[in-house]
């Protein structure tokens, strides 16, 4: 979702490490927080008190507020932002989006915490070119896409996956695989009338004198954009705006925006994502973010920690590098999808015939093998409160629930 290099050897490794050093001799370093790509803050003369704050990076997995890697955010307060810094409404944070979170101290024990700042942040916006349903991939504005288990399909795309044609324009929140050279979708919904399209990935075939690159299988000419990062290179991440009509096979680029992420520090981080740029087990990115990981511990060891590794890692933010206290392997493979999601409101639309109810804007099923808890299926009425744990139907447009609970 975020800046990336094949590798972080040579200068771009010698000026993390000084970056790093240099963050912890200094202290506390403020900086604004341009969070999904691109900016940067001014020093300030005197230091700002330090005070605990957080940071938490992943897909929304839950409402009630929002449940970002299983910590339940109040959002009640939160400023809500998407990543050119445009103001919206906590409506539109939706599940699977890719979002990070400014918070308050964390409380670990009953996983809560309350939300400052919350940035949603979409790779692509743009059409469909193919769609290969055995494969459960899509190409989309010259990117592969895969689809899986944890891929939330807004309501706008009935059927999902099997829904989609060519030609259709869709938003895509995912997670990048720098080993595999695709995007992990978390979520996908329909975008019928963009003012532009969108892209976010790493430079390939930069021409300097024909002003284009290649992002995966897209041609991007830039020769007329109106804003083009300094660090314009091969192997960096842009966020890049382009015009809605090709030229001559090649997509025309208003914005060449950095996709470097810009960090103020925090004093507890916790970020899951893929690695998208590998050094060592101890010196890494996960999507994009600069991770230390000299002094952590590896539960799972060191063995599984390389490029695309899906990983969960805890530490503490300084100077724009996560120094990690833990590193955790994550394997999708052994994970039980049972209760992937989790949904907190009131139940409204509700259909006794099939066995539907609309949570939080999404459909929830009830038809499975559900444990209720203090209630029972008799008592399922629009109005009531209800806590709901499933995971996603094989479509991947409705919740399956496995465990119903009433809330006062």
């Amino acid at each position: 979702m975020f800046a990336f290099h094949s590798t972080l050897r040579g200068a771009g490794s010698a000026r993390w490490v000084r970056t790093l050093r240099s963050g912890l001799a200094l202290g506390v370093v403020s900086a604004a927080l341009i969070a999904c790509g691109g900016g940067g803050g001014a020093p300030v003369d005197t230091p700002p008190p330090v005070t605990t704050s957080s940071f938490t990076a992943g897909a929304i997995s839950g409402f009630g507020s929002i449940i970002v890697n299983g910590v339940r955010f109040d959002d009640s307060g939160a400023e809500v932002l998407d990543d050119d810094g445009g103001r919206h409404s906590r409506d539109d944070l939706k599940l699977g989006a890719q979002v990070e979170v400014e918070a308050s101290s964390i409380d670990r024990s009953g996983g809560h915490g309350v939300a400052t700042r919350i940035r949603f942040c979409s790779e692509i916006v743009g059409p469909v070119e193919s769609v290969d349903l055995a494969a459960q991939r899509l190409t989309v504005l010259g990117q592969a896409v895969e689809v899986g288990s944890r891929t939330v399909f807004d309501d706008s795309l009935p059927g999902g996956l099997a829904g989609i044609g060519a030609g259709t324009v869709l938003e895509v929140h995912a997670q990048f695989d720098a080993a595999r050279g695709v995007y992990v979708a978390t979520r996908i919904e329909d975008e019928s009338h963009p003012a532009s399209y969108k892209l976010r990935g790493p430079v390939a075939s930069l021409d300097t004198t024909a002003k284009t690159f290649l992002l995966g299988g897209a041609v991007i000419d830039y020769g007329s954009a109106a804003e083009v990062t300094a660090q314009l290179a091969n192997g960096a991440r842009v966020r890049v705006q382009l015009q809605t009509t090709p030229v001559n096979g090649q997509w025309i680029a208003t914005q060449v925006r950095s996709g470097e992420r810009h960090l103020e520090d925090h004093s507890e981080a916790e970020v899951t994502g893929l690695i998208t740029a590998w050094t060592s087990a101890t010196q890494f990115s996960v999507d994009g973010l600069p991770v230390d990981a000299t002094n952590a511990t590896f539960r799972e060891g060191q063995a599984g920690v390389v490029l695309g590794a899906r990983v969960e890692v805890e530490g503490r933010v300084v100077n724009g590098v996560l120094v990690a206290s833990k590193v955790h392997l994550e394997d999708e493979s052994d994970d039980d999808h049972s209760e992937d999601y989790e949904l907190h409101g009131t139940v409204s639309a509700l259909d006794t015939s099939a066995k539907t109810f609309a949570l939080r804007g999404l459909t929830v099923s009830y038809a499975g093998s559900v444990t209720w808890r203090d209630m029972s299926e008799a008592s399922l009425a629009d109005g009531v409160t209800l806590e709901v744990k499933g995971h996603l139907s094989a479509d991947g447009t409705r919740l399956e629930a496995t465990r119903i609970s009433q809330e006062d």
